[in-house]
């Protein structure tokens, strides 16, 4: 048996289960949430068992408490397939009025809440469990912590062995569990067979609607052409017209994102709205990306020499890569990410809001001093415009890049981080 890679996860979930009845953790097919729960249940359930499948959903019918009943922690696998077992779940954290009960996972938000009567809030924890992050998968060295950067400190000292051509490929390959086991071709595959799956079945089994494998393909082509964007539907729309030769209406567009965004294939980013001393309008669409990169690079047929062909392409894939990241370590910070855009063009790619007011502000480049130095003036421009009378001082500024040998603190106070020192 193969080692279990620790997952950020881990933390939250003992967290949250020793303060709910139940937890439900909801991510992409593949990304490791059964094997994490495995880790600590006592008990499993899983409804889409081949061999008892049928007899499961036809007792979550009948008498679904029944299925709820083993040691505990229990985990019900795939639980949206009976939806039914949620409000029993439910019922029974209630009157058994002791935590840890039941961990759910689900790959899909159930099509029809119908059969649901109750949230489940004060009795259920959610998690969002996403593909492994660099320093899950054992590519980054893990010496620069964003935990740490809270504090500030004077100096930092981490040394990079990641090269460009090492990025192009671990996003290329994605955060998969099972392929950062694999190596070369056959892991940069994975990616592929997921896309593919994506396409011609789970677009459509989510909510039980038909969709066009070739329309959904051009959709997704148009998605990673336009990710790290606030771009609206008539963006997508015009892109899909002039590079797709096809055409969707707005309500069609919006099904097949919805979609998506149900399978966690795609995961968009709200946008920051600080207090400012200046009256600049604040973009407030959302900025779209992929849940992890590889999905992008599969969906343009692109491997990690394209990317290296063509770097402004690589750049916009590191960007969906340093953004999943961030996204997994800010959920053992009690934390959020955002984007920050306004009309006067100033932007931070990442901003890390805490849920004690405390953020940090973060641009994501290449590496290369020329783009460092254009990310940190972007930075301090932004930090500028903050009203400290009305909320905190940024807790830090960094700019995380692909490459570069150290991890170090300019004289301005910026921190400069290559991903493959960064963790939690």
């Amino acid at each position: 048996m193969k080692k279990y890679k620790q997952r950020v996860a881990d933390r939250v979930l003992a967290k949250k289960l020793a303060g709910k009845g139940a937890v439900l953790i909801e991510g992409p097919k593949w990304c490791g949430k059964t094997t994490t729960a495995e880790q600590i249940v006592k008990s499993i359930l899983y409804l889409s068992d081949p061999a008892t499948k049928s007899q499961n959903l036809l007792m979550a019918d009948i008498n679904p408490q029944l299925l709820l009943q083993g040691e505990t922690p229990r985990l019900i696998d795939e639980w949206q397939l009976a939806p039914k077992l949620w409000d029993a779940m439910r019922f029974e954290v209630d009157h058994r009025d002791k935590m840890g009960q039941f961990i759910l996972t689900g790959s899909a938000v159930p099509p029809d809440t119908k059969e649901i009567s109750h949230t489940g809030t004060g009795r259920v924890g959610w998690l969002m469990m996403r593909p492994m992050s660099l320093y899950e998968s054992g590519e980054s060295n893990g010496q620069i912590s964003l935990k740490d950067l809270l504090s500030a400190p004077e100096q930092i000292i981490a040394e990079n062995t990641m090269s460009i051509s090492d990025i192009a490929y671990v996003i290329c390959r994605g955060g998969w569990p099972k392929a950062t086991d694999l190596k070369g071709e056959t892991a940069l595959e994975q990616a592929f067979d997921y896309y593919e799956a994506v396409v011609k079945s789970d677009i459509s089994r989510v909510d039980g609607v038909s969709r066009n494998p070739e329309r959904v393909k051009r959709l997704m082509r148009s998605y990673a052409r336009l990710q790290g964007a606030q771009a609206p539907l008539s963006t997508i729309l015009q892109d899909l017209e002039a590079n797709e030769s096809t055409t969707m209406d707005d309500k069609t567009l919006a099904s097949y994102l919805n979609a998506l965004e149900n399978i966690f294939v795609i995961e968009n980013v709200p946008s920051w709205n600080p207090n400012l001393r200046s009256k600049a309008a604040i973009r407030t669409s959302d900025t779209r990306y992929f849940i992890d990169p590889s999905i992008g690079t599969a969906a343009l047929g692109l491997g990690p020499n394209d990317l290296i062909a063509d770097l402004n392409t690589l750049g916009l894939f590191f960007e969906t890569l340093c953004m999943r990241d961030l996204r997994v370590f800010a959920d053992t910070l009690d934390g959020s990410i955002y984007h920050y855009r306004d009309k006067s063009g100033l932007e931070c790619d990442a901003v890390l809001h805490l849920r004690n007011g405390s953020y940090a502000l973060i641009e994501i480049k290449l590496g290369g001093d020329n783009l460092i130095e254009s990310g940190a003036e972007s930075l301090k421009a932004l930090s500028d415009r903050i009203d400290t009378d009305k909320m905190k001082h940024p807790a830090f500024l960094m700019v995380l890049t692909a490459i570069g040998k150290y991890a170090y603190r300019r004289k301005d106070g910026v921190y400069v981080v290559p991903i493959g020192c960064l963790k939690d």
